[in-house]
């Protein structure tokens, strides 16, 4: 797969690379479709034929700010597109305007053919609300735990749960937010999907 810097500028291509040892991902935007490559693995998604597209937000052990697009087509694999490229063993790379960039102009170009494609945003509600369950539920021990350490008089153990409940709240509810299930409209892009920049 080929490309050249204008098509790139223009939000059509998009390089990254899932894993330490694994192959890079390739994905370019051209008149008759999506052309994508992972190693010797490769094909074209004609626009007609993406049946469902999901955005999400995936913060990852090293990438705490890190989105993902999903594509289901009809005679292919899903493809995965992700926010952050592997460098190196201990880096990966952010790559939030080429990734902005190249998921904004996939949606116009299947607005634009007209594709039949349900268009989610956030988690399945099958896995949502067990998530929303078990923040709740710890939540609710976290407080549990700062009253019976004012009960005992444990000021500096209270202010640092007070403080990791603050800090669950902050990176929890950001999660939570950002992956309320959802449908959106082609035209109408989720942006707390999209990395700013």
């Amino acid at each position: 797969m080929s490309a050249d810097r204008g098509e790139a500028e223009a939000g059509t291509v998009y390089t990254y690379k899932p894993s330490l040892f694994g192959a890079v991902w390739q994905f370019a935007l051209a008149d008759d479709g999506i052309h994508w490559s992972a190693g010797l693995r490769g094909g074209v998604v004609p626009y007609d034929k993406v049946r469902r597209l999901r955005m999400s937000f995936r913060p990852a052990n090293m990438q705490a700010y890190r989105f993902l697009t999903e594509i289901w087509a009809d005679g292919a694999p899903k493809l995965r597109l992700v926010s952050a490229s592997w460098k190196s063993m201990f880096e990966q790379e952010r790559l939030d305007g080429a990734y902005s960039a190249f998921v904004r102009e996939l949606h116009r170009r299947l607005a634009q053919a007209n594709a039949p494609a349900l268009y989610q945003q956030g988690m399945h509600p099958l896995q949502f609300w067990p998530v929303v369950a078990l923040f709740a539920a710890v939540a609710v021990g976290l407080a549990a735990l700062i009253l019976r350490a004012l009960q005992q008089g444990a000021f500096g153990g209270a202010a640092f749960i007070v403080a990791f409940l603050l800090f669950f709240f902050w990176q929890g509810g950001n999660y939570l937010r950002r992956n309320r299930p959802a449908t959106y409209h082609v035209d109408a892009l989720p942006l707390l999907l999209l990395p700013k920049g």
